[in-house]
């Protein structure tokens, strides 16, 4: 059907039944008849089509059985009230031809909401089409001038010229990773203090770095991965463990998920008394070097107070709740319990969660978990007041905070 643009308003839309066979002339010509005079010489149909007020009358049948259904349209440019009178009129039609009939106005469409509507849908499909080649033209450039930028900031280090971050030679906590690939999507999302120990044949250079810097091992999520971790955490000082997701690899893996993985690290000491890990190499006393006021370099001495042992443990535990049977119920499952000052318990969360659940918390007076006591987490208990923490056993520990109870299993 053909719609006149420049007329077309609103669409009539009908459907018709009849007893018998019609032909669509006869449709046509009992419209035109039985509406002859019944709406005045302003709605008269033929004087209508004459000043083009409405278009041409389309009909479509189909005969089955001896009947015909079927349906009508009529475009007009008439205003909406006019147009609805018409439609109406067409339903006093009760015969054509020689058979009964009736027809049933079903809708009067406004043209101009579907023009804009298709006008709507083919403009999305354009910009969209214009966005997604854009995006891929702008990702082109960026990564394009990224990776230049990547190539650039790029750099050997040591002797056996690693592959490492620009911030690598100045930076106090560096992050090793695997290989250049690594190197480069890090330096993608701006974390610059990074080195690659190029797999399990790990260079002097980063053992010696490790020994020197607060150290992230950040490696893969397969076989591959766990071996590079256990040949680190036997000859190198490592202090966190982070690893990207299962099967995933750094070099591959988006920021969000980078990030994700770094901020879950856990110490180091922990992921090696879960996987039985014999880390030979322990931090040494002046691996974290404090500057004092006027700028000189002073290691951190430990203090002379000792954790208690499970020997000892009634004294911390004396008139309160027994600690070891709590920890006895968490061993295994990497869990910790948060207590108040009544020995009630408040939470029960896995241990990778404890840093930061201590750090929001007000109210915790005692921890119990399945875990190494770390001087992260001493720092952290002593600035939350927490009294207590039982664990199961010390980790690399420089200085302990004399507000802390230590109680250990082993």
């Amino acid at each position: 059907m053909v719609i006149d643009p420049a007329t077309t308003k609103y669409m009539i839309k009908a459907n018709i039944k009849a007893d018998g066979v019609i032909e669509k002339s006869d449709v046509v010509g009992a419209i035109f008849g039985q509406t002859e005079g019944l709406l005045g010489d302003e709605l008269d149909l033929r004087e209508l089509q004459r000043s083009a007020r409405v278009g041409r009358i389309e009909v479509e049948l189909e005969s089955k059985n001896g009947k015909s259904t079927g349906t009508i349209t009529l475009p007009t440019s008439l205003d909406k009230v006019e147009t609805v009178i018409l439609a109406a009129a067409f339903e006093s039609i009760d015969r054509v031809g020689p058979c009964k009939a009736t027809i049933r106005a079903e809708e009067v469409e406004d043209v101009r909401v579907v023009r804009r509507k298709m006008v709507i849908e083919r403009a999305k499909e354009l910009l969209n089409k214009v966005l997604a080649e854009g995006k891929a033209e702008g990702v082109s450039i960026a990564d394009n001038v990224r990776q230049a930028v990547q190539v650039e900031e790029i750099m050997n280090f040591g002797p056996e010229r690693c592959p490492a971050g620009p911030n690598i030679e100045k930076s106090d906590a560096i992050i090793v990773i695997e290989g250049r690939r690594d190197v480069l999507n890090l330096l993608k999302y701006g974390i610059k203090n990074v080195i690659a120990c190029g797999g399990t044949n790990i260079p002097q250079t980063v053992v010696d770095l490790t020994k020197e810097r607060i150290t992230t091992a950040f490696v893969d999520g397969d076989r591959g991965g766990e071996l590079i971790l256990r040949e680190l955490l036997q000859i190198a000082d490592v202090d966190f463990v982070a690893r990207a997701p299962p099967t995933r690899e750094v070099e591959e893996i988006p920021q969000k998920l980078v990030m994700k993985a770094l901020k879950n690290k856990i110490p180091a000491e922990q992921y090696a008394e879960m996987y039985d890990i014999d880390m030979k190499n322990r931090r040494s006393q002046d691996k974290a070097p404090q500057k004092d006021k006027v700028g000189k370099l002073e290691a951190k001495k430990p203090e002379s107070k000792k954790p208690v042992n499970a020997k000892k443990a009634s004294e911390p535990a004396a008139g309160k709740k027994d600690y070891f049977s709590i920890l006895d119920e968490v061993s295994g499952s990497l869990k910790a319990v948060l207590l108040d000052g009544k020995d009630k318990e408040i939470k029960k969360l896995p241990v990778r969660e404890l840093t930061d659940e201590l750090k929001k918390s007000k109210n915790i007076e005692t921890v119990v978990f399945d875990g190494i006591i770390t001087q992260r987490l001493l720092d952290i208990a002593h600035n939350k007041n927490v009294k207590t923490i039982v664990g199961m056993k010390m980790g690399n520990v420089v200085k302990q905070p004399k507000s802390v109870k230590v109680v250990t299993k082993k």
